[in-house]
């Protein structure tokens, strides 16, 4: 499940929303759940907390077969050996830490607008997070949204992988993978759950039956080979 490919859910942690319960708590129950990938997301911790806890959860998660991704930290992805990192358009290029990482480690980028998925980007990532799909309280400093509309318009612009992410709940997955998303990002859908095992399967029901609408479309291998980076 190391390609994103191959990815339908996809948690990104956030203690703020955990209601008090811990992150590994959480992760272990969206595993239980069917999650696809993980995204180690702790912009409060120092150096020595994010990486004891990346060891933890990278210890679960590799024992499970799922991916786990570093967000923002490439040093703390290396120390951990983890199997990628996600990266923002403040973040480090992608063409950059593409040699930092190798070829055998998946980049992940947000793009928050069009002009973002540009010859780099494509060149180098893995996958790209359309972000935010629609306004969320996860990320208080964007104040444009992509829409359905957009996702279509990202899709036409790109073969890459897009997850999707930004205020998705069970009321409006499907919509999204049927405008051209191949993964849902999840954060407060299933960190605040009540039940996040229960609230991972349902999100899952509905990213497979949005793909099952949608008709396959044909990638362009030749634009989005991170090799060629």
């Amino acid at each position: 499940m190391k390609d994103p490919v191959s990815w339908e859910i996809y948690l990104v942690t956030d203690r703020a929303f955990s209601r008090g319960r811990a992150t590994l708590e959480i992760v272990e129950a969206a595993v239980a759940g069917g999650v696809s990938a993980v995204q180690l997301r702790e912009k409060d911790l120092d150096t020595r907390e994010f990486y004891e806890e990346g060891l933890r959860i990278r210890d679960f998660l590799r024992s499970n077969g799922v991916p786990l991704i570093i967000n923002d930290r490439i040093d703390v992805a290396l120390a951990l050996d983890a199997d990628g990192v996600h990266l923002g358009q403040s973040d480090m290029p992608v063409n950059v830490a593409r040699r930092i990482l190798g070829s055998d480690r998946v980049i992940g980028v947000s793009v928050e607008k069009p002009e973002h998925i540009n010859a780099d980007a494509v060149a180098c990532a893995n996958y790209l997070a359309i972000s935010p799909v629609f306004l969320t309280s996860t990320k208080p400093e964007l104040d444009a949204s992509w829409g359905l509309e957009g996702i279509k318009r990202a899709r036409s612009l790109t073969g890459l992988p897009l997850v999707a992410i930004g205020s998705i709940k069970l009321e409006n997955a499907s919509d999204v993978i049927r405008a051209g998303a191949d993964c849902i990002a999840a954060v407060t859908a299933i960190v605040a759950a009540d039940d996040p095992r229960e609230a991972t399967r349902l999100l899952l029901e509905e990213v497979r039956a949005g793909k099952k609408d949608r008709s396959t479309k044909v990638r362009n291998t030749s634009l989005d080979d991170p090799s060629a980076c």
